[in-house]
């Protein structure tokens, strides 16, 4: 074995030892003295990350002096690659700075080089090591593409540019989807209910990555005003993402009384301390701006799979009363034959309630509020036919304009198309969730929060990317995805290259 040694022709790491030497003559000398703790802390920043590169510089260069020859390398091409070559080098910029990886280049006529030191090191198939490359995809995730720069330098004192970090975060998502299909879920506990629920934000996108009939009405215009858009108008810059969530709780029976207090209680009554709804629990978070709506809720599908693969615990879906995503949930549940219970979430009904106590009150009217918790109690109890039949009774007996009655007009629409999903008497007394607020809390956190910063303007792959980031650091997987990650881009990068996917080795 050849024996390392360093520039100055002394044992192994002589250039880290004599860079460290020199920190510690830095400090022991008066000029060091004189400075404050804080212009230490900035100083030592600077001088440990550099000892840091060149140890990491030393033990690379040591490997490459102790790498052994091999007789030959076969590539999964089936080439025989005899002659051997040392000083092969390449670049590696490392969260302490830029270094060079030499090794043995393994090489045959009319056929690519193979390092299979490059194998053994698990080395990036670029410049960006896979430290920077995940803190690049934390910061991107967390902020901006910009913030995310300047995070990076101050962690690291590595320039990396806005571009660069775009696009290391959307390398760094390329396994998410491959990762939750391989995972083994924990059980549900027996007992709990297993919740889905989906839906769907626009995000401000380059025109270039818009769906095709958004763009087409963007680029016909027709707006009326040049400078803002008028009411109803859309922008025609938004593409929509999908988000759903899977997540179980435990059962907690309910009345309607604890939803909606009783008029009395408006009017000084007696009050009485409400239960407490079901916690969820276990979330699962997925979003996507590339795949459509479908291929979204049959990942929810599958998830909700992987946790209850039996499908022994009832299954409720949650939802805003979106019809085309109701639509694709009945299909899903119906090809895998899973039954499902699908809840409209009470907010929206609520809100429509209340506009249609604006068609029945005085604007401002006190009384509107007493009306509205008497007809979302009766809702509640499982009577949306019957209040939407009293708001038509109302209507007709108060001989109401069209423009006065259009509130109401939705209110009953709403209640008789959707009556099917309003059973909350059955929600309540199962002790299910009613209201969508988890997923409604995942869009702001996912969407939002990130993709809507002033100014933002998406292309597909860097969003999607973000949008699976996010989603997995949420769910709390990230570091697990990360191991699974680097074991991807071993195969990918390294075994993929050799044939059984075995890295030749000295015997």
């Amino acid at each position: 074995m050849a024996v390392y040694a360093g520039p100055g022709g002394g044992v192994g790491f002589e250039r880290s030892r004599q860079r460290f030497e020199a920190v510690v003559g830095w400090l022991a000398g008066g000029n060091a003295g004189e400075l404050s703790h804080a212009e230490l802390e900035e100083r030592l920043t600077v001088e440990a990350r550099e000892v840091t590169r060149v140890l990491l510089q030393d033990h690379l260069d040591l490997r490459a002096v102790r790498e052994e020859r091999l007789p030959e390398v076969v590539g999964v091409d089936t080439v025989t690659r005899r002659y051997a070559e040392r000083g092969h080098t390449r670049g590696l910029v490392t969260v302490f700075g830029q270094v060079s990886v030499e090794r043995i280049a393994y090489r045959a006529k009319g056929a690519g080089n193979l390092a299979p030191a490059d194998g053994v090191l698990n080395l990036p198939d670029g410049l960006h090591s896979h430290g920077l490359r995940r803190l690049a995809a934390i910061e991107a995730a967390t902020g901006s593409f910009e913030s995310a720069t300047a995070a990076i330098e101050r962690a690291t004192g590595v320039g990396v540019g806005k571009r660069q970090v775009e696009a290391l975060a959307a390398a760094a998502a390329v396994d998410v989807d491959a990762f939750y299909a391989s995972r083994q879920h924990p059980a549900v506990p027996v007992g709990d209910v297993v919740v889905l629920t989906a839906d769907a934000k626009g995000i401000v996108m380059r025109h270039d990555a818009l769906r095709e009939p958004t763009a087409r009405k963007a680029a016909a215009g027709g707006h009326k005003l040049a400078t803002r858009l008028s009411r109803g108008e859309k922008s025609g810059r938004k593409r929509m993402a999908e988000v759903v969530a899977v997540y179980h709780c435990t059962p907690a029976p309910r009345t309607p009384d604890d939803v909606i207090a009783p008029p009395a209680a408006h009017t000084g009554g007696e009050r009485r301390e409400r239960r407490a709804g079901p916690k969820a629990a276990g979330k699962w978070l997925h979003a996507s701006v590339t795949d459509d709506a479908a291929t979204v809720i049959a990942a929810m599908f599958d998830q909700a799979e992987r946790a209850d693969p039996d499908v022994a615990r009832p299954w409720i879906v949650l939802v805003d009363g979106n019809t085309h995503q109701i639509d694709l949930i009945t299909a899903q549940a119906r090809a895998r034959h899973h039954p499902v219970t699908i809840i409209v979430d009470f907010v929206h009904v609520l809100e429509y309630v209340w506009k249609a106590a604006w068609s029945l009150h005085a604007e401002g009217d006190p009384a509107a509020e007493t009306w509205v918790a008497a007809q979302a109690r009766d809702v509640l109890a499982g009577r949306a036919h019957r209040v939407a039949g009293r708001i038509q009774r109302t209507i007709a007996q108060r001989g109401l304009t069209t423009e006065r009655r259009k509130g109401a007009d939705a209110c009953v629409t709403y209640l008789l198309n959707k009556a099917r999903y309003l059973r909350y008497h059955q929600a309540l007394t199962n002790g299910w969730p009613i209201a969508t607020g988890v997923i409604e809390g995942a869009c702001r956190h996912l969407l939002k929060d990130r993709m809507d910063i002033t100014g933002a303007r998406w292309g597909l792959p860097g969003a999607e990317a973000i949008l699976k980031l996010r989603a997995l650091i949420s769910n709390g997987d990230f570091d697990t995805y990360w191991a699974y990650h680097l074991e991807q881009e071993h195969h990918r990068v390294h075994t993929s290259r050799y044939p059984d996917g075995i890295i030749p080795a000295p015997a």
